[in-house]
């Protein structure tokens, strides 16, 4: 697209703006193994959304001017529905662990392998990374999620998708215990987006030294739980995994290794959701169209400690909502209502 290949040539003469939802693409190649960048913009203050465009006006100017902005409120009529048969989707299992960074601005995983296909177009998308935004930054039909996460892939002739998916927090008490995360959680769904959970319970009763004829005993076996598990459970685990090593990048610039996990379960997920697309932006400077999204409507979770754990490293890093795609930027309708209201006074 003309439009990304001209934002890609100032993007890379531009040093002193990093952006982290388009960090590992053409936009903002990832720097030398080893170095984390650290961005200069924020989420409040004169570095805040409201005044991205100012930190560079060559750069960033779509942040006040685009018509085609994200995140937005998704509402009837802002978005198309996509199946996610529709979307070929490999992520790479990592059994190493991988490479999980703080941007300053979020935190990510670097991406090692892995491609998203759309059928209807027949192109074909690489995985570069996946980070947080917290509270979400898409609102779903005017609520705001927990957290998001955003999966950044790019493609060979220079255009990005992301795949945003909501967390919600998990507050059950089994999450704690081995044991008891093993047994399936309780029924739950969303009023607007379903969490996959399991509708039954698997129990186990004994009394005394010896079960009596008439008692049935059920051996939990930890190893069938987990088969028996939901994609979306199973993804669910693969975070509380990731987030389990936070506290080790607490820092801005600073990186660390996270256990083994996989991606199979996300996998899994993803191809059995409906997702809602549209032609948005980068959620952070240089705030470049012509994105492609794709936001699930099934959401994971994470436990409230995880929750919590995360919040202390990622803080608030959420863009306010934009207008409906194809309307005028809500900062421009601002300045011209600043604008206006400055001449009636006169």
């Amino acid at each position: 697209m003309s439009m990304l290949r001209t934002v890609l040539v100032a993007a890379l003469a531009a040093t002193e703006v990093a952006a982290s939802c388009a960090y590992g693409t053409h936009l903002m190649p990832r720097a030398e193994e080893g170095e984390v960048p650290v961005n200069t913009f924020g989420y409040s203050g004169t570095i805040g959304p409201a005044s991205w465009h100012l930190l560079n006006t060559t750069t960033n100017g779509a942040c006040a001017t685009g018509t085609n902005q994200s995140p937005i409120d998704m509402t009837a009529g802002t978005f198309t529905e996509v199946p996610g048969s529709d979307l070929a989707v490999t992520l790479p299992d990592f059994a190493e662990g991988a490479t999980f960074e703080n941007l300053g601005t979020t935190v990510e995983i670097v991406g090692e392998g892995g491609t998203m296909t759309l059928a209807s177009k027949n192109q074909t998308f690489e995985f570069q990374q996946f980070h947080f935004h917290l509270p979400s930054e898409h609102l779903d039909n005017g609520t705001s999620m927990a957290m998001e996460m955003h999966m950044v892939f790019s493609s060979a002739d220079a255009q990005i998708a992301v795949m945003g998916v909501y967390l919600d927090i998990n507050n059950a008490a089994a999450a704690a215990a081995p044991a008891a995360a093993a047994t399936k959680r309780q029924a739950g769904k969303n009023t607007k987006h379903t969490q996959a959970r399991s509708n039954s319970e698997r129990s186990g009763k004994c009394s005394g030294s010896r079960a009596s004829n008439s008692q049935v005993l059920e051996v939990i076996d930890v190893d069938d739980a987990k088969a028996s598990a939901t994609p979306a459970e199973v993804a669910s685990e693969m975070l509380e995994t990731v987030f389990s090593s936070v506290g080790d990048i607490s820092n801005p610039g600073t990186a660390t290794k996270t256990p083994a996990f996989a991606m199979s379960g996300l996998v899994a997920m993803l191809s059995e959701t409906t997702f809602q697309s549209y032609s948005g932006s980068l959620t952070t400077p240089p705030c470049s169209e012509g994105v492609n999204w794709f936001v699930a409507t099934d959401t994971l979770s994470v436990t409230l400690d995880t929750y919590k754990a995360a919040r202390s490293v990622i803080g608030h890093n959420a863009r306010f909502a934009q207008n409906a795609p194809g309307q005028e930027n809500v900062l421009s309708l601002s300045a011209a209502g600043m604008s206006s209201l400055g001449s009636a006074k006169h």
